[in-house]
């Protein structure tokens, strides 16, 4: 029973804090400096998410040829950048990595 309760109040709070932000639309207006930084969010959270998994390995900082996971990253990186395609550079990253374990192992 204790579970069920958790996570309906955790479902509540997840709601109220979104639809706080469709309830405010029109009540509140943020400062300038704010709207302009705003689109930088995604980038900024995405870059938050997948720099420890290119760059950590079992917690130690790996820079060197036997970060598989940072060389498929770089050709994610460089595929993203000339087509600007998320499902090319997504393929491309995980047949990167998938080539370069099936190469170095």
């Amino acid at each position: 029973m204790n579970l069920w309760l958790l996570m309906l109040v955790c479902g509540l709070l997840t709601f109220a804090i979104r639809y706080s932000f469709i309830a405010a639309e029109g009540h509140y207006q943020p400062p300038p400096w704010f709207r302009r930084l705003l689109p930088f969010v995604p980038i900024a959270a995405l870059t938050a998410l997948t720099t420890p998994e290119l760059l950590l390995m079992q917690g130690e900082l790996v820079l060197g040829s036997g970060n598989l996971r940072l060389w498929a990253g770089l050709v994610a990186i460089v595929v993203a950048a000339v087509w600007r395609n998320t499902l090319l550079t997504i393929g491309c990253g995980f047949v990167a990595l998938f080539l370069l374990q099936r190469l170095g192992g």
